[in-house]
């Protein structure tokens, strides 16, 4: 089996325990990281004594290398587009982190130059790939719970951060940090083939940046749910959670459980609309026959992390030696982008 010959830029927590991580314990029978890159020295020497890369403290050098089949582009956030631009015309295959810019024609422009270069051009949206994800979707498409009429999502929980990524000229805050995650799930709900009514309030809670912490984000189209999707730095009883609710029935989990009940319609009591006054002194009331169901993660799957970086880096390599299609596309997070860039225009930060 070919293996993918990879060079890393960034020995952070991105490069080194999610990317570098990856490629020696979950996927090294696909990959083999050659050289990593990284401006502080200390980096440098970790990932030479640990494991024996050859490194450099400027990425440029990095890109005069002919032997990488692919580019991981971890860099700071606000350096995702500059790099991966510098990467694709050193003529190298690229996966950048999320998020993968602060505005859509920032997006286009990489997309194009993907497309000048005839480089694959790929985006770390694992997220796409989760357990609960997968089967919530699941549950949806069988029918059971009817027209869906809204989906909620939330990444909550608490926290005080004072490091780069609390700062907007370093595109930080929780819309670009954590919110690519659950907005690329969101936008499914929503559909990826277009834009969609964007509702969003941003606050500054208790981050020590100048970028936001707080995010409450609805979307919406015409004949498809209402997505309802909170980021929170300020929610003391964590939540990590999703709530369905449909006409038949509703759904309601987080990352390892999930209940959902539903009834069918040929069992319910016949109704017929009123319009006169019911008798007794009463509001409608009937009995549902219910029918209730659950699921939990997978032993498998138990660890989170693995199975979403263990499929996308699977899917990955089938692009990458066999051609065959991404399943998270570049156009799909350029919508992403568009999103975060509207909720950004409609909450200006001072």
């Amino acid at each position: 089996m070919k293996k993918i010959r990879a060079g890393i830029i960034g020995q952070g927590r991105s490069g080194r325990d999610i990317h570098d991580h990856s490629f020696r314990d979950v996927v090294p029978d696909k990959y083999q990281v050659v050289a990593v890159a990284d401006p502080l020295e200390d980096r440098c020497r970790r990932a030479e004594e640990e494991f024996g890369y050859i490194t450099y403290t400027d990425y440029r050098e990095m890109l005069k290398r002919n032997d990488l089949d692919l580019i991981v582009n971890a860099s700071p956030s606000h350096l995702h587009v500059p790099i991966t631009m510098e990467v694709l015309d050193a003529g190298f295959n690229v996966l950048t982190e999320k998020p993968l810019a602060r505005k859509a024609a920032d997006a286009d422009m990489l997309i194009k130059k993907a497309e000048d270069t005839g480089k694959l051009f790929a985006v770390y949206q694992q997220s796409r790939f989760a357990p609960y994800f997968r089967q919530v979707n699941k549950v949806i498409d069988s029918g059971l719970l009817g027209r869906i009429v809204m989906v909620k999502i939330a990444f909550n929980g608490f926290a005080r951060r004072w490091d780069w990524q609390t700062l907007q000229e370093m595109d930080g805050g929780n819309l670009l940090n954590t919110g690519p995650h659950p907005l690329d799930q969101a936008l499914h709900f929503v559909g990826r083939d277009a834009m969609p009514e964007v509702l969003c309030i941003m606050d500054r809670a208790n981050t020590f940046g100048n970028a936001e912490d707080h995010v409450k984000l609805i979307m919406h189209r015409q004949d498809k749910p209402t997505v309802d999707l909170e980021i929170s730095s300020c929610c003391a009883y964590p939540s990590y959670t999703y709530q369905v609710y449909g006409t038949r029935g509703g759904l309601t989990g987080n990352m390892t459980h999930i209940d959902w009940k539903y009834f069918i319609p040929e069992e319910a009591p016949h109704q017929e609309l009123a319009r006169e006054p019911l008798p007794g002194p009463g509001y409608c009331g009937e009995q549902l026959p219910w029918h209730e169901e659950s699921w939990d993660v997978p032993e498998e799957d138990a660890s989170l992390f693995n199975a979403m970086a263990g499929r996308f880096y699977n899917n990955l390599y089938d692009a990458l030696v066999n051609g065959a299609p991404l399943v998270v596309t570049p156009q799909q997070v350029r919508q992403q982008i568009a999103v975060i860039e509207e909720c950004h225009r409609q909450n200006p930060l001072d």
